[in-house]
C-alpha cells in the first residue's frame, strides 16, 4: 500500500492523471456513437476503475436519464482505484464512499479530491443491519444515479437489505468461479473478511445468477458484465432502454488468477482448480433455500 501511494503521488506530479482524464473524455465521446446492439464490454476503458468500468459507466449515464447525479460506492479502499472516481471528476457528480479502514478514509480526506468535489468518505465495516443508516445519514435523495458494491463478501446480502436509496444503475461484483448456472452466495456472516475465512482468497460473494435473481426481485434488469468477468451491471426497470440479457448468455468467465496459498503467496489457479480449492466450504443455495457443501454441487 505504501509503494502504491508513492506511485500515486508521482503520477499526480507528472500530470499523468490529467492526460488520462483527457483521454477518458475522448473515449467517452467515441462510445456515444457505437451501436447499442453490441456487448456492454465494448464500451470499456479505464481511467481510475480497476478494469474497464469507467467506460461502461460513462456509456450508461449517457443513455439513461439521471436527474439526481449522486452515487454511493463502498469497498473503495483508498479510492485511488474505484468505479466512481472518474464519474466524480469528469462529470462532477456528488457521492458517498465507505470503507472499513480508517487509514484509507484518512488518506482520502487528505487528498485534494476531497475539497475539490462534493464527496463524503465514511469509515465503517458494512453489514446488512447498518448499511441503510449509513446511507440515510449522508444521502438525502432516494432516486440516485448509481450504486457500486464491492466488499468481497456479503455483497448479495447487503444489496438485498438496501432500501434507503433506489439507484438507477447498480454495479455489483460477482464471484465468477461459482459459474453461470447456480444461484449461490456465501452464507451471511456479519464480520466476514475474505482473506480470513479461507486462505485461498477465492471464497466470497455471490454467483452472477444469484445477483440476477435478486435484481429481478428488486426491480432491475441485467444488461451485461465487464470483459474481466467480475462486475455485473443492472438498470432499474422503469428507466432501462436496453433489452434484458440472459444471465447464462451474459456471463463472463473471470481470467484473473488471484488465488493464494497457505503462505499467502499467489498460486495462480485457473479453471476448475479454483472451485476445487474451496470444495469443503459451504454456500447458500437460493433455490434450495439452505446451505450446501461446494463439493456436493460441483463434483
Amino acid at each position: 500500500m505504501f509503494f502504491k501511494r508513492i506511485i500515486w503521488k508521482i503520477r499526480k506530479l507528472l500530470g499523468i492523471d490529467n492526460a488520462m482524464m483527457l483521454l477518458g473524455r475522448l473515449l467517452a465521446e467515441r462510445n456515444y456513437s457505437i451501436s447499442d446492439s453490441i456487448l456492454l464490454s465494448s464500451f470499456e476503458f479505464k481511467v481510475f476503475s480497476q478494469w474497464g468500468e469507467d467506460g461502461i459507466i460513462q456509456y450508461l449515464i449517457h443513455r439513461i436519464e439521471i436527474p439526481s447525479k449522486v452515487f454511493v460506492e463502498f469497498g473503495v479502499q483508498d479510492y485511488t482505484e474505484a468505479n466512481t472516481r472518474f464519474l466524480l471528476i469528469n462529470d462532477n457528480w456528488s457521492g458517498l464512499i465507505i470503507d472499513s479502514s480508517i487509514t484509507n478514509i484518512n488518506f482520502i480526506k487528505g487528498d485534494d479530491i476531497y475539497w475539490r468535489y462534493e464527496l463524503k468518505a465514511v469509515h465503517s465495516f458494512i453489514t446488512r443491519d447498518n448499511i441503510n443508516q449509513l446511507i440515510a445519514q449522508n444521502i438525502k435523495e432516494k432516486d440516485i444515479g448509481l450504486l457500486a458494491i464491492d466488499i468481497d463478501g456479503n455483497d448479495y446480502w447487503v444489496w438485498k437489505a438496501i432500501d434507503a436509496v433506489k439507484p438507477r444503475i447498480v454495479v455489483c461484483e460477482y464471484n465468477g468461479i461459482f459459474g453461470s448456472e447456480k444461484f449461490l452466495t456465501i452464507p451471511y456472516e456479519e464480520r466476514f473478511i475474505r482473506g480470513n475465512k479461507h486462505f485461498s482468497n477465492l471464497y466470497w460473494g455471490a454467483s452472477l445468477p444469484a445477483l440476477c435473481l435478486l435484481a429481478q426481485e428488486k426491480g432491475y434488469v441485467f444488461v451485461g458484465c465487464n470483459s474481466n468477468g467480475n462486475n455485473a451491471f443492472f438498470i432499474r426497470n422503469d428507466v432501462c432502454p436496453f433489452p434484458e440479457v440472459d444471465y447464462k448468455g451474459g456471463f463472463v468467465v473471470p481470467k484473473f488468477r488471484d488465488s493464494r496459498g497457505r503462505n499467502h503467496k499467489l498460486t495462480y489457479l485457473s479453471g476448475m482448480d479454483r472451485i476445487k480449492a474451496i470444495y469443503d466450504m459451504e454456500v447458500f443455495d437460493l433455490k434450495l433455500n439452505k446451505n450446501v457443501l461446494i463439493r456436493d454441487i460441483f463434483e
